[in-house]
């Protein structure tokens, strides 16, 4: 699967560690997300359905329970 080339910062990034944020990039059937200090690490590659999902359940949980979803366990 190729990646999006198309690499864009969240609105949320501003100036200072506006630097040290998630990067996404997208098209019809792929949505891309990488860390914008490694960007030559693979990115997390997802169907465009899945992740229109998964932001969907991420909007609509409380937020301690969002937090829970995006959360890595180690």
């Amino acid at each position: 699967m190729s990646t999006p080339g198309n690499w864009r910062k969240s609105s949320y990034s501003g100036p200072g560690d506006g630097n040290s944020c998630v990067e996404i990039a997208d098209d019809l059937t792929q949505v891309a997300i990488r860390d914008s200090k490694t960007p030559a690490r693979t990115p997390l590659v997802f169907p465009a359905g899945a992740f229109v999902a998964f932001i969907d359940a991420l909007k609509e949980a409380p937020r301690s329970a969002a937090f829970d979803l995006v959360r890595f366990r180690g």
